[in-house]
This record gives structure tokens, sequence and C-alpha cells, in this order.
């Protein structure tokens, strides 16, 4: 154990030994690392970052958060979405609608001096984009989007439009899909309706024949008829036959009618329902985020941090050094052995 303190020290007293005997050498290159990284720090051009802290909604349709029976008491439109709804979010944030949207309204080809003649633009392009514009789930599932940019008022007016090009892509997803649904419904919503106006017609027609309710009127002329023949009233018997003639020709087609459109007019009254339902969903725009933080001109730049970068490159070439010479001395070393070797033989 003494013996292993001992080795310890040795090299590390070594070690010393060895660094000041070069320590003219590593002054002069670890000097001249610094001046060359803070020059080329001065060259790189400063960035500014803003950034947006959104969390989505939890749901989508405004009919079921606020008119539809079914789900009005589960469907809470001040509710913050979940896990689901995160990753939903990240991957429209991500999709070309809005990356196209965003590089036609801020002219990013020229903006990122991007040849527009060269064969590969768009990639570069895309490369580009990718770079200075993120989105990332926070800890506390919230959304975040950060664009860095040379110009710190034009990053933050990015962050904020790409923030409200959210709501836009969604809902016209949303509502792609949605006016298909309406118009279905609304097909279905008319045939009903005009089935259930033919059938009120039909009744009116009925009803100018002497048929108004066929059961209680047939109660009502039986007991009169009765009564008419108790007293030996012919002429009142005629005249109730007559009514009973009429009732019989037209009293079934009216109460089938009239069951048929009592079960039209529920059928309709539910359709109607899904109607408006649908209506809203495919008119009405429902914003789809909860905006925490709105994003503003940085006023001190995020990148490059230039102390840092002359202290890393410093110590880099300061390290890298030491090893350049530990491996020209052993070289020099084993040339040595090698040569002598030899003459011993």
């Amino acid at each position: 154990m003494n013996k292993l303190n001992s080795d310890k020290d040795f090299n590390a007293l070594g070690f010393l030994r060895f660094i000041y005997k070069w320590r003219k050498h590593l002054i002069i290159i670890s000097f001249a690392a610094a001046l060359i990284s803070a020059g080329i720090s001065l060259t790189i051009t400063p960035m500014y970052e803003s950034v947006v802290v959104m969390f989505p909604t939890s749901t989508n349709s405004v009919s079921k958060a606020l008119i539809s029976e079914s789900f009005g008491g589960q469907e809470d439109l001040m509710e913050f979405g979940e896990e689901e709804q995160v990753e939903q979010m990240l991957q429209i944030l991500n999709s070309s609608k809005i990356r196209s949207q965003v590089i036609a309204k801020f002219d990013l080809m020229s903006h990122y001096d991007i040849d527009p003649d060269s064969d590969s633009k768009y990639t570069n392009l895309y490369e580009e984009y990718n770079s200075n514009i993120t989105f990332r789930r926070t800890e506390f599932m919230a959304v975040e989007i950060k664009v860095m940019d040379k110009d710190p008022q034009f990053a933050s007016d990015m962050a904020n439009n790409i923030a409200d090009l959210l709501d836009t892509v969604k809902n016209q997803m949303i509502r792609e899909r949605s006016m298909d649904a309406f118009l279905l419904v609304e097909k279905e919503y008319n045939k009903l309706k005009e089935e259930v106006m033919q059938m009120e017609d039909s009744l009116t027609q009925l009803r100018k024949k002497g048929v108004h309710d066929y059961e209680s009127q047939v109660e009502m002329i039986n007991q009169q008829l009765a009564i008419e023949l108790a007293r030996g009233n012919q002429v009142g018997v005629n005249s109730l036959e007559q009514r009973l003639d009429t009732l019989a020709k037209y009293g079934g087609p009216y109460v089938s009618i009239r069951d048929q459109l009592h079960h039209e007019k529920k059928q309709l009254s539910m359709v109607k329902s899904k109607y408006e339902e649908a209506k809203m969903d495919a008119t009405q725009n429902l914003p789809q985020k909860f905006v925490v933080d709105m994003a503003y001109p940085a006023e001190k730049k995020s990148y490059p941090v230039r102390w840092l970068i002359v202290v890393i490159s410093t110590f880099a070439s300061f390290f890298f050094s030491i090893i350049i010479i530990i491996i020209i001395e052993n070289f020099s070393i084993l040339k040595t052995n090698i040569a002598v070797k030899p003459k011993e033989k």
C-alpha cells in the first residue's frame, strides 16, 4: 500500500514536472486558442430566442361542449387537454401545412439567404427551418414553441404566428370532416321534413272530408245513432249513417297517416338536433389552445455565449496539446530504445 501510494505521488509529481517543463508551449497554445476562439465567436451572427407556451384543449367539438344532450355534461370547454391532445398538437405543429404557411408568410427562402436556383433549395430551407424552429412538450404537459432568429422582432412574430396557425389548421381539418357529416345529416333532415309536410297535407285533405279524430268521432256518432234509433228519427239515423260511411272510407288512411306522422315527427326532432350539432361543428371555429405565454422580442441574444466558447476552446486546446506532447515524447523515447538495442547485441 505504501508502494502504491508512493507510485501515485510519483506519477502526480511527474505530471506536474511535465506541465512545468512544457509550460511555455502550453501557455502559448492556450493563449492563441483563446484569441482565435474569441475572434471566431465575434464573427458568429447573434441569435435571439422567442418562446410561446400553450396548453391544448380537451375537446374539438363545439356542439358536444355546448348544445349536445349526450355530451354536454361530460365535455368541459375550459378543461386542459391531456397527453393525447399534447401529442396531437405537436404533430400538427410539425406538419407541412403549418411549415409551408410560415415559409410563405415570412419569405424564409429570402430571409435565410437560400439560393432559389439551387437544386437543393428546399432541403436547405427545411434544414434551416428545423434548426431555428422547435416544438417540445414540457414537464407540465404544455407545448413550447421556440424560434431562434437574428432579428428579435422577427422571431417573436414568427412564434406567435405559428401559435395562431395551430387554430387555423386544426379547425380546417375538423371542418373538412364535419362538413361531410353536416351535408349527410342535412340531406336526411330535408328528406324527413318533406315527408312530414306531405303527410300533414294528406291529413288536411282528410279533415276536409270530415275525418278529424277517427276514434272519438266513431264513438260519439255510434252513441248518437243509438239515441236516434231509440227515438225512431229516421232522418237523423240516415245522416249519422252517412257520416259513418265517410269515416269507414277515410278513417283507415287517416289513422295510418296520423300514426306514421307522429313517428316521423319524433324522428325529425332527433335528426334536427343532429343537424344543429353538425351545422355548428361545420361552421364555427373553436379555439384549440390556451396560451400561457405569448412571444415577445428578446432583449438579449441567446446564442452564441462567447465566454463559454472561449473557455471550452482554451481548455480543449490545453488538454489536446498535452496529449500531443505526450505522444511526441513517448515516440522519441521508443525510437531511442529501438536504436540502442541493436548496438547492445
